[in-house]
């Protein structure tokens, strides 16, 4: 699987701008996977009421998927009866367990454009399922996910698996920095030109897997849409919340350092959306003047506010750094066109670094004055220091164009496959 991920690290690039998905035709636009494991009991009327609803109310072809993974009682039997009786249902039989690679295996030989999957016991209502897909049909996004834990959604559960779920999506939020809400809600959805380039990249293949695509997708900059669900918990799951959480827990850590090491490849995957701020040298310098016209404003303002309690030094230096924070973040985002949290963490190091020259040049210049000029009162030194910003501005925009944010073109090596 590492080898897989390598070739499929160097072998990628940034997906095509989104477009609808074509719908006046008899091929399935949604196959809906059902992963299961020793599920005799939940198939068939699960099955039945999924297939009733689709049939009822989703307005184009679809399939059902049935992908059990290694099932030793009588799941298989029951997936090979109903898939002979529906039409729109097929069967799929994995000799491995995992839930991860039950769906990695359905949606890889899936050609339906959009690919979802549902739990067996059917939790969340399917009434959130059209809305699930639709921003996936219709180009506007990338993933869909129901979520359990943002406002509008209607969750009845025990407190045991309440407290459980709301302290791993808290765990992910503090330790990963994910700003999607739920995570292991068994109801998602994905965009098959989007699978086709997340799914190599995936090394877990049980619980962990919805977890390690979504951090990935956010990672590249990809779409999440979530929709809130209404959702029963099933009193007879038969998952073991220890193991999984000692697993989610071991993904985590494998996750956290594939982040600090800088291996997890969201950049060849990012996407080239036609409404991204241009990278022409014109277009770059004027909204990097604007933004530094307002960063130059806050420097002047903070060391105003500062420099008599802290002295003219700290005060320049309190009020950079501020404001480099601040700068490098809106420059990221307005100037060059970089969305999600992929390299947040580098470009803002790199930011301070490049803080750091313009310390030396504004400091510099007010400790030169101060030589030169020891009398020379508050208006002087703002003068100096609106000259040294203006030297040290140009050289910034210099350094973040080259080295900060790298905006020279990749050189592509191949086409892209569908």
């Amino acid at each position: 699987m590492r080898e897989q991920g390598t070739a499929a690290l160097k072998d990628a690039h940034p997906l095509p701008q989104r477009t609808p998905v074509p719908t006046d035709h008899p091929d399935p636009v949604l196959d809906v996977v059902v992963p299961v494991f020793n599920e005799e009991t939940d198939l068939e009327p699960g099955v039945r009421r999924l297939h009733a609803h689709l049939s009822d109310t989703f307005p184009y072809a679809f399939r059902i998927t049935i992908a059990d993974n290694a099932s030793t009682d009588g799941t298989p039997e029951i997936a090979a009866r109903l898939a002979g009786e529906l039409p729109e249902v097929e069967a799929l039989r994995l000799d491995e367990k995992g839930r991860g690679r039950a769906l990695r295996t359905a949606w890889s030989r899936s050609q339906a454009p959009v690919l979802a999957y549902v739990d067996v016991d059917l939790s969340t209502e399917l009434a959130a399922l059209f809305p699930l897909v639709a921003p996936l049909i219709s180009g506007h996004s990338d993933i869909a996910i129901g979520t359990r834990l943002a406002r509008g959604a209607r969750v009845v559960r025990g407190p045991k698996r309440e407290i459980t779920s709301r302290c791993y999506n808290a765990l992910l939020r503090s330790t990963l920095a994910v700003r999607f809400s739920d995570a292991q809600c068994g109801f998602k959805a994905v965009r098959r030109d989007v699978a086709e380039r997340l799914l190599p990249l995936v090394k877990d293949s049980g619980w962990f897997f919805d977890t390690e695509l979504l951090v990935i997708a956010e990672r590249a900059g990809l779409r999440i849409h979530e929709v809130p669900v209404d959702w029963v918990d099933d009193p007879d799951s038969r998952v073991d919340i220890v193991a999984t959480a000692l697993a989610d827990l071991r993904g985590i850590a494998r996750i956290g350092a594939a982040l600090a090491r800088g291996t997890l490849p969201p950049a060849e995957l990012r996407r080239s959306e036609g409404d991204e701020p241009s990278g022409g040298l014109v277009m770059q310098l004027v909204r990097f003047a604007a933004v530094g016209a307002v960063s130059t404003l806050a420097h002047l303002l903070l060391y105003t506010l500062l420099r008599p309690v802290v002295g003219a030094q700290a005060a320049n230096a309190l009020a950079l750094l501020i404001c480099a924070i601040g700068n490098t973040a809106a420059n990221r985002r307005l100037t060059f066109g970089i969305r999600g949290p992929g390299g947040v963490l580098r470009h803002q190091a790199r930011g301070l670094a490049v803080f750091l020259l313009g310390l030396t040049l504004t400091s510099g210049s007010l400790a030169v004055l101060h030589v030169t000029a020891p009398s020379a009162g508050p208006r002087v030194e703002l003068a100096v220091l609106i000259a040294a910003n203006l030297t040290a501005t140009l050289l910034r925009f210099l350094l973040f164009r080259a080295w900060v944010f790298g905006t020279r073109p990749r050189r592509r090596t191949g086409s892209t496959s569908s």
